[in-house]
């Protein structure tokens, strides 16, 4: 008989703690059921300070699996940590599209980049007493030109021991051209993967999570498809959260985080890992 192979390891990564009360303590609660083993700190959010930086220590005290990251933030509505950072709407960064647009003509300035994320790399290690065992990028903006070579900078700089992500997945091309945005994102991360070889700075293999979240649906199902197929170490993003004032004035994403936080909160859930031969444990 043919022995059961282990488990592969992934990563089950939360973003925007920091953003609301209401999705940190979300998310604390998931770390408590140990149904993530990642959450990436918007230390530029409104709900990032001492208080619930120490409540996410507090959680993470619990489940030794789980890893804390920076969630790098470059697009509105959410404003710089660094005085001179531009371009700038209203002294909030700019819109992801303008952001998005600028980059790709390369009109953006790296250095004023670099400053900005490495203020917010300091503000982290302010908060938490270490550097983060990961960054990542609100709104994938870690993936942008001109902004990904500063972003890679300020990491080796700042968190020489951690790892990044990309957002490239590991599927056949013939079952890439599903989704506009995931195939944006395929096409951006081939490079950043090119430039974090070059500069010796780890990223996961591959990576799922993107859908329409606005829009919503069933996650259930939505996160059966991010699991079949993904390797070892591979990461996937999800967004839990309770709605609060706070998110709503400041995300279009809303119930749709309450259906993540009740799936991923569920006996369901753990039942699709271990369909997929998956776990969330360290090895």
């Amino acid at each position: 008989m043919t022995p059961t192979p282990a488990p592969r390891r992934i990563w089950l990564c939360a973003d925007d703690y920091g953003m609301s009360s209401g999705v940190n303590r979300a998310i604390r609660e998931l770390i408590d059921k140990k149904r993530i083993n990642a959450t990436s700190v918007m230390v530029v959010g409104p709900a990032a300070g001492r208080a619930e930086s120490a409540a996410l220590t507090q959680a993470l005290a619990t489940n030794p699996d789980c890893a804390i990251g920076l969630h790098a933030t470059l697009t509105a509505p959410f404003a710089p940590l660094t005085l001179y950072f531009r371009p700038l709407d209203g002294g909030r960064f700019l819109p992801l599209n303008a952001m998005l647009r600028l980059s790709l003509l390369r009109r953006l300035d790296p250095d004023m980049m670099q400053s900005e994320l490495a203020a917010q790399l300091a503000a982290f290690h302010e908060l938490f007493g270490r550097a983060p065992d990961y960054v990542d990028g609100h709104q994938h903006v870690q993936l942008f030109p001109q902004v990904r070579d500063a972003f890679l900078t300020a990491v080796k700089d700042a968190a020489p021991g951690a790892w990044v992500r990309q957002c490239g997945r590991a599927r056949p091309l013939a079952r890439r051209l599903d989704t506009p945005k995931a195939l944006l994102l395929d096409t951006l991360s081939a490079s950043f993967r090119a430039r974090c070889g070059r500069a010796g700075v780890a990223c996961n293999p591959a990576f799922a999570g993107a859908y329409d979240m606005v829009r919503g649906g069933d996650f259930a199902a939505a996160m059966a498809g991010f699991l079949d197929g993904l390797p070892e170490g591979g990461l996937v993003m999800c967004h839990p959260g309770f709605v609060d004032d706070t998110l709503i004035g400041l995300d279009d994403v809303t119930t749709q985080r309450e259906r993540e936080l009740a799936f991923l909160a569920s006996d369901d859930f753990p039942r699709l890992l271990a369909a997929n031969n998956l776990t969330l444990e360290r090895s």
